[in-house]
C-alpha cells in the first residue's frame, strides 16, 4: 500500500512521448503558481526525445525557475532540472549511498539522472512531507481503490510513511478495509543488533486481525532499467558494468542467519541472476547455520535467473515471488529492459514457468505502485504472455494456475493458507464477486474484468 503515500504531484503512467511528459509538467506548472517544489513519479526511463536519455537540460527546457524532481515508475532512478540539483548541492555530483549514482557528464555535471535512493535522498530529503492527516487522507484514496479492484489482502513490501501506525489506527475505528502483512525493513546501514531489539519490538506491536507483521526486508540489488541489478555478466548495451549490490555476500549473510535465527520471515528483493544467487545463498547458510525450519523465505523479482539456481528454490523452501506486470511486452525497444539484458539472457527472463516446472512455489503480485494494482491486469499479462522472438520457453501460465498464484499460493506465502485463499468453510471471508466467468471468457478480455462486490472479512467494502 505504500503507493497511497505519494503526494498529490503529477502522475505520468503509461506516459511513452517526451510531449506528453511536456504538456503535463506545464500544465500542473501554470495550476500550482505558489508551489516551492514541482514532483511527479510513474516516469519511464526512455521518454526523452526520440528515446534519448532525458537529461536535466530537457527539464529545464520545460520548468527552470522552480526545482522540478520526477520519480521513475520504479521508484530506483529519479530525475531532476537544474533548479533541484543546485538546491540539493549536487550539481557537481556528492556522497552517494551504497549501489546509487548521480550521474555526471563529460564535464563533471551532473546529467540529472539520479540512480537509486542513495544519490536522491538528496533531493527528496528537501521535498515537504504531508502531515499525518494528508497521510490519512492518501491512505484512505489507495484503500477505495483496492477495494475497487478486488484487492482484500496486500503483502506490504516497506513500511514508510508511517503506514504500520496509520493502518492501525484505521482499523481501530473500522475503516481499514483489507488486511496489511508489514515487514520490519532493513537497510545497509541497520545496525545488527537491531534485529533481536527492533525487529522483535516490531512484530510484537503489529499483531492485529488486520495489521500483521512478521518478516523482514533486504534490497540486494537495484533494477535493470538503471544499471543497479546486479547480474553475473556484464550488461548487454553497457558491457563496463555488471551492476552493483547493496550488501556484501558477508554482510547479508550475517543478517540473514541472524533474522532466520529469530523466526522472522525474510523477503529479498533481488533483480539480477547474481543477487538471486547471492540471496539463495544467505538462505541456503541460514539453514545449515540454524537447522531446517518452515521459513518460507522469498525472493521478490526474479527478473533474471541462472540456469543452476532455478531447482534451489525448491531445495530450500524459497517462495519465488514475482510480478506478471513487470514482464515487457515485448522486445520492441519502447521498454529499455529488453536491450539492457541482451537477446542471449531472454530465455532466462521472467521464467515464470521454468520455475514452476522446477517445483518452485509461484506467488503472483503487483508491487504497486510500481504497476498497477490492477489484479485482472496482472492475470492477463500471466495468461496471455508471448515470447519476444520464435523458439523461446513458453513462459505464459494457465488461468489456474495464476488465479493460485495470486490467492491460495498467496496465502500460503505469508503464513495464512489455513485461513484465507481460498473459499472455504471457516475460511475468512475475504470474497470478490466478478462480472464475468474469467474461465468461460477469452483469455484476451480478462484485463476488462471487474469485480462487482467486494468483502473483507465479511464486511461489504465496494459494490459496484
Amino acid at each position: 500500500m505504500h503507493g497511497s503515500m505519494y503526494l498529490d504531484g503529477m502522475s505520468f503512467e503509461d506516459v511513452h512521448e517526451f510531449e506528453t511528459v511536456v504538456h503535463i509538467v506545464k500544465r500542473f506548472a501554470a495550476e500550482q503558481p505558489k508551489r516551492e517544489w514541482l514532483e511527479g513519479y510513474q516516469l519511464l526511463y526512455n521518454v526523452g526525445p526520440n528515446r534519448s536519455p532525458l537529461t536535466r537540460q530537457h527539464l529545464d527546457s520545460i520548468v527552470s525557475d522552480r526545482p522540478l524532481f520526477i520519480l521513475a515508475y520504479d521508484g530506483h532512478t529519479a530525475w531532476a532540472n537544474t533548479h533541484a540539483l543546485e538546491r540539493a548541492g549536487i550539481l557537481r555530483g556528492g556522497v552517494c549511498g551504497a549501489n546509487s549514482e548521480i550521474v555526471l557528464d563529460e564535464h563533471g555535471e551532473a546529467t540529472g539522472e539520479l540512480r537509486e535512493p542513495g544519490a536522491f535522498h538528496h533531493i527528496s530529503k528537501l521535498i515537504p512531507v504531508p502531515d499525518m492527516n494528508c497521510k490519512r487522507a492518501l491512505l484512505h484514496k489507495g484503500l477505495r481503490q483496492a477495494a475497487e479492484l478486488g484487492v482484500t489482502s496486500v503483502q506490504n513490501m516497506d513500511a514508510r510513511d508511517d503506514l504500520p501506525v496509520l493502518a492501525s489506527a484505521l482499523e481501530d475505528v473500522g475503516e481499514l478495509t483489507l488486511r496489511v502483512y508489514l515487514p520490519f525493513d532493513i537497510k545497509p546501514t541497520t545496525p545488527f543488533e537491531a534485529l533481536a531489539t527492533h525487529a522483535v519490538e516490531y512484530r510484537s506491536t503489529f499483531q492485529s486481525e488486520l495489521v500483521r507483521a512478521g518478516s523482514v526486508k533486504f534490497f540486494m540489488d537495484g533494477v535493470i532499467e538503471g544499471f543497479t541489478g546486479l547480474l553475473l555478466e556484464p550488461y548487454a548495451d553497457n558491457p563496463h558494468t555488471c551492476g552493483d549490490a547493496n550488501y556484501t555476500p558477508e554482510h547479508f549473510n550475517r543478517m540473514a542467519v541472524e533474522a532466520d535465527r529469530l523466526g522472522f520471515q525474510i523477503f529479498v528483493h533481488a533483480i539480477g541472476d547474481l543477487a538471486v544467487r547471492r540471496t539463495l545463498d544467505g538462505y541456503q547458510l541460514a539453514r545449515e547455520k540454524n537447522g531446517k525450519r518452515d521459513s518460507r523465505h522469498r525472493v521478490e523479482h526474479i527478473e533474471l535467473i541462472h540456469p543452476d539456481d532455478i531447482p534451489r528454490f525448491a531445495e530450500l523452501d524459497a517462495i519465488a515471488s514475482m510480478q506478471p506486470l513487470h514482464c515487457p511486452l515485448n522486445a520492441d525497444g519502447v521498454d529499455v529492459w529488453t536491450q539492457r539484458v541482451g537477446a542471449a539472457r531472454w530465455h532466462l527472463s521472467f521464467a515464470w514457468e521454468t520455475l514452476r516446472n522446477a517445483n518452485a512455489r509461484l506467488v503472483f503480485g503487483s508491487d504497486w505502485p510500481v504497476v498497477t494494482q490492477n489484479p485482472f491486469r496482472g492475470i492477463h499479462m500471466a495468461v496471455n504472455r508471448k515470447p519476444w522472438r520464435p523458439h523461446l520457453p513458453e513462459q505464459k501460465q494457465t488461468l489456474v494456475n495464476t488465479l493460485l498464484s495470486y490467492t491460495r499460493d498467496a496465502a500460503y506465502a505469508e503464513f495464512q493458507e489455513h485461513h484465507k485463499g481460498q473459499v472455504r468453510a471457516d475460511f475468512l471471508a475475504d470474497l470478490v464477486l466478478v462480472n464475468a466467468d474469467m474461465f468461460a471468457a477469452p483469455p484476451e478480455t480478462i484485463a476488462e474484468k471487474k469485480p462487482l462486490v467486494t468483502m473483507c472479512d465479511g464486511r461489504i467494502v465496494y459494490e459496484a
